[in-house]
């Protein structure tokens, strides 16, 4: 990691293990109780870190996907065509098992094998991840029609990537992606105007047409879609969309245009429309919206743990430089207010780890604890840690000074990538309001929460005071605690990170970011660390 060039330029960052280098990582999956997937981990962790996957990351970002509305002889082909090394990230995520692992291993503990895998996986290559975790996400839902999942199950469930553009059924493994939203409602699902007409029975179940337009939809060529539009009878319902009808034919989505997007530019996302579109009922009629919520429960995990992974890439970058970067006689991570701010980094980077990871661990368990918890804390996780990701990355890409403002190094790719988190299935108001829908629609589940906080937070008297604001704020009335909703978002977030760092961080840590997080100078600039004399330290603990 360290290593003095004669020019005083810093060598890339790379064949390094992702996984064995993060110890807050580890220790998460060993908590976690997914310590039968270590080894799988630590291969993993090679994988990511070797050169030839951050070159093929980089080259599918580079080589963005086409689209090609038209044949050579003038049919309607909507093909999006991506450079080999797209394939080689969906390869490597589908193998990982960021499409499936949790839903088709029944053990608890798969959750959290699944979060370190896609933890490390968004750190090297994002836009790959989307496909593949809203196919993982989708699986619940297609199991609602059971004839349908006979038939895609086995597609879902494997650990293999086929490209191939033909029907489902005819290959080896699938993805699936969602069309929610519309230009004239966006996250305002309700004032969807695409409609489906029955058209019949079969295999699967009831059969309809659907036309409309999707403002958003990602993964255009997905071989199937879960779609919203609305019946004559009851309104809005879900609906499995495919790419090919089953008898083979084209289904008639047309894709308008791929999107120019800020960044995750290896992944196509399109403007679409359907032209009397094939599609199937999943779920009760008229009951699409919270057929569909389900699958943008766990994506939202998905959001809080890829913006982990982002702030994770942001402080190893950083502090390999200032190791290998040398100013006014010493490396700069040697210079006090360098050491300052990498500690801060670092703190930020073991939160925001143990929130997602912790988060993740909640999931696949009906006990009421931690029902309660993935109810308020997955709005949560994915408000803060998404935020939190676009403000470290920015700092991180700052350390790197004008050679981190260039697209031939790795901090223009890892900034651009962060804002879309907070924005996709969701924006941080959204997230803030649903936290507050939680806490009023499930006023136990609140409670359960901060009373696990609580029991925590008697150990500091810092963070009891700042458990003990929570009950405060949802004993006010609806309408003045809505207007507080990020504040109590953010409120939430910090004491249960600060409740998470005081269980599993060292002392140190946990001291430092208690004192800096509760700071009344703690906010917009990073690199407090309040509660440790050693900033340093927290470096020496935070990559091995």
């Amino acid at each position: 990691m360290t290593g003095i060039h004669p020019d005083n330029q810093v060598p890339e960052l790379k064949d390094y293990n992702v996984y064995t280098s993060d110890p807050a990582l580890r220790r998460a999956v060993a908590r976690g109780g997914a310590g039968w997937r270590d080894d799988e981990l630590v291969r993993q962790g090679a994988e990511y870190g070797a050169e030839a996957t951050l070159r093929a990351a980089e080259d599918a970002n580079h080589h963005e996907p086409e689209l090609h509305t038209h044949s050579r002889t003038g049919e309607r082909i909507d093909a999006v065509r991506f450079h080999p090394a797209w394939h080689t990230m969906m390869r490597i995520a589908r193998r990982n098992g960021i499409a499936n692992l949790p839903l088709f291993d029944e053990r608890p503990s798969a959750w959290t094998a699944y979060g370190a895998s896609l933890y490390m996986h968004s750190q090297i290559e994002s836009g790959s991840t989307c496909p593949t975790t809203m196919t993982k996400a989708s699986i619940p839902v297609m199991r609602l029609n059971a004839a349908l999942f006979d038939a895609a199950g086995p597609k879902l469930g494997a650990t293999v990537h086929d490209p191939r553009d033909q029907l489902f059924t005819q290959k080896d493994s699938m993805t699936v992606g969602m069309g929610m939203t519309e230009k004239q409602g966006g996250s305002d699902v309700r004032t969807n105007t695409s409609v489906a007409v029955p058209a019949g029975q079969g295999s699967w179940g009831d059969e309809f047409l659907i036309t409309g337009h999707k403002w958003f939809m990602s993964a255009p060529m997905c071989d199937g879609h879960l779609v919203l539009a609305k019946t004559a009878e009851r309104g809005s319902t879900c609906f499995f969309v495919p790419r090919w009808r089953p008898d083979g034919s084209k289904n008639p989505i047309h894709i308008q245009r791929l999107k120019d997007k800020v960044g995750n530019r290896s992944n196509s996302s399109s403007e679409v429309e359907f032209k009397e579109a094939w599609g199937v009922r999943v779920g009760e009629e008229g009951r699409g919206i919270p057929t569909i919520i389900e699958m943008a429960t766990y994506t939202r995990l998905d959001c809080a743990l890829s913006s982990a992974g982002f702030i994770r890439q942001a402080f190893a970058q950083a502090l390999h430089y200032t190791r290998n970067r040398h100013a006014f006689g010493k490396a700069l991570a040697d210079q006090p207010v360098m050491t300052e701010l990498l500690g801060d980094m670092a703190l930020e980077s073991e939160a925001a780890t143990l929130l997602a990871m912790d988060l993740a661990s909640h999931f696949g368990s009906t006990d009421p604890l931690d029902v309660a918890w993935r109810r308020l804390m997955t709005p949560a996780a994915k408000f803060w840690n998404c935020k939190r990701a676009v403000a470290l990355t920015g700092e991180a890409m700052e350390v790197f000074g004008g050679n981190g403002y260039v697209e031939d190094g790795p901090m223009g790719r890892l900034f651009r990538e962060a804002p879309v988190n907070s924005i996709w299935e969701g924006s941080g108001n959204v997230m803030s309001l649903d936290v507050l829908r939680a806490v009023s629609r499930n006023p136990d589940d609140a409670h359960r929460v901060l009373d696990h906080l609580q029991e925590v937070a008697s150990q500091d008297v810092r963070l009891w005071g700042q458990s003990q604001s929570l009950r405060d704020a949802i004993a006010l009335p609806p309408a003045e605690l809505e207007r507080q909703a990020r504040r109590f978002t953010q409120r939430l977030v910090l004491t249960a990170q600060a409740c998470l760092m005081l269980q599993h961080a060292s002392a140190e840590a946990s001291a430092a970011f208690i004192g800096s997080r509760f700071d009344p100078d703690w906010g917009p600039v990073t690199g407090i660390t309040a509660g440790t004399s050693d900033p340093g330290a927290l470096l020496r603990a935070a990559w091995q």
